[in-house]
């Protein structure tokens, strides 16, 4: 019987299975990397172990730390989470030469789905049809280019052990097939070890559709319904909901067939997702398999909305050896679920991650059919190590459109400083037009880009207000301060209302909005403050209030009452108003300014690790050459030639490690190429 469990994980899964575990009367014992020393999962748990360095390799993905650590502190089963070791038969294997239970089915079921290639094979035997593809062992570029003109243009190159967009190319011609496995493969090797590929034709316009099963230790196997996850970006999803919007009786009931079939193929055992792709305007026999993922997924909460069940609680029912609570026809699905993904990455920037401090995270509190899974907390850190998700917001509706609107606001209401996030982006898929329609496929972000991710829009006047007056707040919270300090507070040395002898007392907030700069004039007034703003007519606006600690501002802006939020760190300012939020930099005008950069001089777009070095000092290249290749948080990113030239000096090596502008290399500008 399971009393100590051990969540070889970390983030947001981390933190979901502790309270169920902790629920079901389980002590908990987290495992964490020199990285994740103050994690919110390790704060969590009754018992934190720590298990190497910051790389997943030398501490998640490292299966004898993950090993010694359940064995000293007696823990009686293991749960992976998802990511890291969750798919790795070869963990299943060590846990159970250890004699400590792993929450998760049988090693022989993860083998045969764990290879897509494998998989397909076991599934085309089965009947269940499949994507036209090459999942052959021989990996020789001229194999795969033959396979590939086969297929016909254009394809998906795709790992073989992994999933989660990793490893994943669209190839639209031959002329940049072998540039597209070499990245796949290097992904595949840093995600999951094993640089195996495989190649299938791209399908235009199709949805993704996954069924969750479940299986117990006694033949007992259902399907817990399906769910849509097609809004995906670089292949990874974004927003997925359950049930899948438009599915029919007949569709539902063909897919999940197939999936318990595919789950019995294999003895399975636990939660598992069965991902089929299917055309969006398909029938009942209309979809084909693509994988199986042996453990829970991420998505796995908009599921237990619409089914009530815990799947953590149920995992580890299963795992001690009980039977499934319920049978295939007594499994109801009610209303509707969508979760969005909240990611530390700049959309603007083809979604870089963006690892740093947060600063300030706030979140829906105690909001109707609104569920937050979140592994961070303000001050907390996203590591570049690892995969950039702070949290998921799940909502829940009567109706697919009461869902979204829950949805909406619960994005309103969050709140992230510190680092850039796609929480904007995500508000613009939930609130167009088409998914509202449900008008969805894979096709959805790269279709909409120009309504979901439009040019950044000016600080209008009441942000520029907003920010000003927390400026003023904090600056006379301060002198108070100050004041309260001295041998007499009174004294008029010590005032803090601006006033100046025979002339009018007034202070300048110089402001950076993008590339603009802008100047608030604040006159010391009476009853607060007026502000000059851009664009402004009259006499100004009228403001006071008060700021919080935390930022919270309630402010008066002529007469009119509200509150917004407004965090400072340094020089940098975001306010967060009315759902929208806005990043200012305070200009100091004594300050030194910066010099521009050289022109020639190319820069690391986000923090990381040099994985590839493409010229040599003195090389000609063209337009578009690629010159060297930044990973971050497991995806990467190619520094092109901006125009023709010739290479001069490279700063960095493979494995280098690279802050956000570090200069990579100089590409004199104009040569000849």
């Amino acid at each position: 019987m399971i009393k100590r469990l051990l969540i070889a994980n970390r983030g947001e899964i981390a933190c979901r299975v502790i309270r169920t575990a902790r629920r079901l009367g389980l002590l908990t014992i987290a495992v964490y990397s020199e990285a994740d020393a103050h994690a919110l999962h390790v704060a969590l748990a009754d018992e934190a172990w720590p298990i190497g360095p910051a790389p997943a390799r030398d501490s998640y993905l490292k299966i004898d730390a993950v090993i010694e650590a359940a064995r000293r502190s007696a823990a009686d089963a293991i749960h992976p989470g998802y990511g890291f070791l969750s798919e790795n038969a070869g963990f299943a294997d060590a846990c159970a030469a250890a004699g400590i239970m792993f929450i998760g089915p049988p090693p022989n079921a993860i083998r045969a789905m764990g290879s897509k290639s494998a998989s397909k094979d076991l599934m085309a035997r089965a009947g269940v049809p499949l994507v036209p593809g090459y999942h052959g062992a021989d990996q020789d570029p001229a194999v795969l280019a033959k396979a590939a003109e086969a297929i016909g243009y254009p394809v998906l190159i795709k790992a073989s052990a992994g999933g989660g967009g990793k490893g994943m190319r669209v190839v639209e011609a031959a002329a940049d097939l072998d540039e597209a496995l070499s990245a796949a493969r290097r992904e595949a090797e840093a995600s999951f070890g094993d640089p195996l590929l495989l190649i299938e034709k791209y399908m235009l316009r199709p949805r993704h559709i996954e069924m969750q099963v479940f299986a117990d230790r006694h033949g007992n196997c259902i399907h817990l319904f399906e769910r849509d996850c097609s809004i995906q970006r670089r292949y990874q999803k974004v927003v997925e909901e359950a049930p899948a919007p438009g599915m029919t009786q007949q569709r539902r009931a063909a897919i999940g067939a197939a999936a318990v079939a595919a789950a019995r193929a294999v003895d399975y055992v636990g939660a598992g997702t069965v991902e089929f792709i299917a055309p969006g305007d398909g029938g009942a026999d209309d979809f084909y398999f693509m994988e199986m993922n042996t453990r829970l997924q991420v998505e796995h909460p908009v599921t237990e909305a619409i089914t009530g069940f815990d799947l953590v609680e149920w995992q580890i029912r299963v795992a001690d050896g009980e039977t499934l609570p319920l049978a295939q026809d007594q499994v109801v699905a009610r209303g509707h679920a969508i979760e969005a993904r909240l990611y530390a990455e700049d959309p603007a920037r083809d979604f870089l991650p963006q690892p740093g401090r947060l600063d300030h995270v706030a979140f829906p509190a105690d909001a109707a059919g609104v569920r937050v899974d979140a592994g961070v907390r303000s001050g907390d850190a996203v590591p570049r190590e690892y995969d950039p998700m702070i949290a998921k917001l799940i909502a829940w509706g009567a109706t697919r459109a009461e869902a979204i609107a829950r949805l909406s606001r619960a994005l309103s209401d969050t709140e992230i400083a510190g680092v850039r996030t796609n929480r904007g982006f995500l508000a613009a898929i939930v609130g167009h037009p088409a998914f509202a329609a449900a008008e969805i496929d894979t096709g959805f972000i790269a279709r909409h880009r120009a309504d979901l991710l439009p040019p950044p829009a000016p600080a209008g006047a009441r942000i520029l207000a907003l920010a000003t007056l927390a400026r003023l707040l904090a600056e006379r919270r301060a002198s108070e301060a100050a004041a309260a300090g001295t041998a007499d507070p009174h004294s008029p040395w010590a005032a803090v209302d601006g006033w100046r002898l025979n002339r009018e007392a007034w202070q300048e907030c110089l402001w950076r909005d993008g590339e603009a700069t802008v100047a608030v004039r604040a006159r010391f007034g009476r009853a607060g403050f007026v502000l000059s703003l851009p664009g402004g007519v009259g006499v100004g606006v009228a403001a006071d209030g008060a700021l919080a600690p935390d930022g919270t501002l309630l402010a008066s802006l002529d007469g009119v009452r509200s509150t917004a939020r407004v965090v400072r760190r340094g020089d940098i300012v975001t306010v967060f108003d009315r759902g929208a939020e806005h990043l200012l930099t305070l200009i100091d005008p004594l300050a030194a300014a910066a010099g521009e950069a050289a022109a020639g001089k190319l820069t690391a777009p986000m923090p990381g690790r040099i994985s590839a070095v493409r010229v040599s000092p003195g090389e000609r290249v063209a337009r578009g050459h690629a010159l060297i290749v930044v990973e971050a948080m497991k995806m990467e990113h190619t520094i092109t030639a901006p125009a023709a030239g010739v290479v001069g000096a490279v700063h960095y090596r493979v494995g280098d490690l690279v802050e956000e502008g570090a200069e990579l290399l100089v590409l004199e500008i104009g040569e000849a190429a």
